[in-house]
């Protein structure tokens, strides 16, 4: 494979998006850890199968709508390896399986630790990955993407990590994960905000198609005061320590994403602003689960 193929299925893995599958991860572990019920090994596959689900589900994503002929010339974000003619429809088909395929394998031993649960939990994740924009009736094109990523990789990410360590549930990890969830959702929020235009022109039903722009920053904001009313409840309900407000040190930036949301006027400068959201996530991430082992 020549270095500008390989560089061309890097980008096709958008690994600006990644820390949707990295942050969930991390935090179930944190508190695992804090339990006293880490397990490396659970938890490094957890991390391996997470990021081969979202890896998969963005092949899938370029593949699907390529087929469906969303990605016309008048799209604004980033390039689509597929309907750009940079991977065949086929290679990039063959990707998704063979992603998903790999998570599917490597998550047999979570389910061998944690049972029928983590079977159900790991198949709904593959199924619902891939038809978030295939199948009959695409999530995606339905209005229910940010229901799909809110659930699965908010709080299904996040107590399923805590389950394959701790082999029980957690209500510390539920309340996490709606903060995970929250700032993940906000990614897909900035895509769709963007994309308001170009997705009623090929019929794709998202719900900024459906209810309007002013819709969706309101969604932004929403979520961004719902992840910042965990660290809270975790301090005054679940006894951790003053460490767990540490993701408060950039509420500023929050701040800042949002007032861009609201005031941008150029749709093509919110590819930097999914950008930022993503990297915000795996920063306030890191910092919550930071407050959580010193918590």
């Amino acid at each position: 494979m020549s270095p500008n193929k390989f560089k061309t299925w890097v980008e096709a893995t958008r690994p600006k998006t990644l820390a949707a599958a990295f942050t969930p991860v991390l935090i179930g572990a944190s508190i695992s850890w804090n339990d006293q019920a880490l397990s490396v090994t659970s938890t490094s596959i957890a991390f391996l199968c997470a990021f081969l689900i979202q890896i998969g589900t963005n092949f899938a994503n370029d593949y699907f709508d390529f087929v469906k002929g969303a990605d016309t010339d008048e799209r604004i974000g980033f390039t689509r390896a597929t309907a750009a003619g940079l991977i065949s429809p086929k290679a990039m088909l063959n990707a998704t399986i063979i992603s998903m395929s790999l998570a599917f394998l490597f998550g047999l031993y979570l389910v061998w630790i944690g049972g029928w649960v983590i079977l159900v939990i790991g198949l709904l994740s593959l199924l619902f990955g891939v038809l978030y924009t295939g199948g009959p009736y695409p999530l995606g094109y339905n209005g229910l993407g940010d229901i799909f990523v809110f659930i699965f990789f908010g709080i299904v990410a996040v107590m399923g990590t805590y389950y394959v360590n701790a082999l029980e549930w957690s209500e510390a990890s539920f309340w996490a994960s709606l903060s995970v969830g929250a700032l993940c959702t906000n990614i897909l929020v900035i895509n769709n905000l963007r994309d308001v235009e170009q997705d009623a022109k090929v019929g794709k039903r998202t719900l900024g198609v459906m209810f309007g722009d002013t819709v969706l920053r309101w969604e932004y904001t929403f979520m961004i005061l719902l992840a910042y009313a965990i660290p809270p409840h975790f301090y005054v309900q679940l006894n951790y320590s003053i460490w767990i407000f540490l993701p408060f040190l950039v509420l500023p930036i929050a701040i800042m994403h949002a007032f861009k949301v609201w005031t941008e006027t150029d749709k093509r400068n919110l590819n930097s602003l999914l950008e930022n959201t993503a990297r915000f996530m795996a920063l306030f991430g890191l910092l919550f689960t930071l407050g959580i082992v010193l918590g």
